[in-house]
């Protein structure tokens, strides 16, 4: 049986109803601070570090239905019964995981910018120059950059990524993700949840400019999800949420604001 690992957890706010937040491949907690910071005046807010990722432990186990208990596992931890989900990217797959699997404990899913459905390779250039850096011989966190300018020429990608580079002793670096273990079993993480249904209320919101989502996979995700909101945001890529937060802050207050309309006048 696949082992539970325990999730770093940092919590916000005070509401009688929780949020959980999930980040993406190569993130942590701290990518969902702003619309952490929009919910928490409403919501008890849970970000969540992914395992192998963050200040999580790490794990050589890692495929998404065991990502899935680890997040369950930390909600138990806390003693949340039931919360609302919403999951980044590969965050959001696990999310989805969660709300099929386990439904009774989502109140509502909110996914962005992800769909339920297995992707190609698309991170090889990236994990092949992440291995690829010599840590022994890193200067400092500018040299990191340069040397990832060639394979990885995006700036604000070069930054997400480097926010996984810490110190190691007095003049070493080290990964904080479990980087070895995420190159090893990527084929795990571009795996769909599982096909079966989940009948609550979600919403999927998708950035125009991103490929992650696209026409065809809608018609499945609406058999899949029947009681499905679907939102694009103009102009948006993948980082839609740190892209145009007003918006997608927006989109996500007013869906699970409804559900605590719902609470307040006595729906369950």
């Amino acid at each position: 049986m696949p082992r539970v690992v325990r999730l770093h957890t940092e919590v916000s706010g005070s509401g009688p109803v929780s949020v959980v937040l999930l980040h993406g491949l190569f993130g942590s907690a701290s990518n969902l601070m702003a619309v952490a910071r929009c919910l928490e005046k409403y919501f008890t807010v849970i970000r969540m570090d992914l395992r192998n990722h963050g200040k999580s432990a790490h794990s050589d186990q890692m495929d998404i239905p065991v990502m899935a208990e680890d997040v369950v596992a930390a909600m138990d931890t806390l003693d949340i019964p039931r919360a609302h989900l919403l999951g980044h990217s590969l965050g959001g797959k696990v999310a989805m995981q969660v709300a099929i699997t386990q439904p009774e404990r989502v109140r509502r899913l909110i996914v962005a910018d992800i769909a339920p459905v297995r992707y190609g390779r698309g991170h090889d250039a990236i994990i092949t120059a992440l291995l690829g850096l010599d840590l022994r011989s890193l200067r400092n966190r500018e040299h990191a950059d340069q040397l990832l300018v060639k394979d990885v020429p995006e700036l604000g990608i070069r930054q997400f990524l480097l926010k996984n580079l810490m110190r190691d002793g007095k003049d070493g670096w080290a990964w904080r993700m479990n980087l070895a273990v995420i190159a090893e079993l990527y084929d795990n993480l571009r795996d769909a949840p599982s096909p079966d249904l989940f009948n609550g209320p979600s919403l999927f919101i998708r950035g125009e400019l991103s490929g992650y989502i696209r026409d065809e996979n809608r018609a499945p995700m609406m058999r899949q999800f029947p009681n499905m909101y679907f939102e694009t945001i103009p102009k948006a890529g993948h980082w839609l949420h740190a892209e145009y937060p007003a918006i997608f802050n927006g989109l996500v207050e007013e869906f699970l604001r409804a559900d605590e309309a719902a609470y307040e006048g006595g729906a369950a």
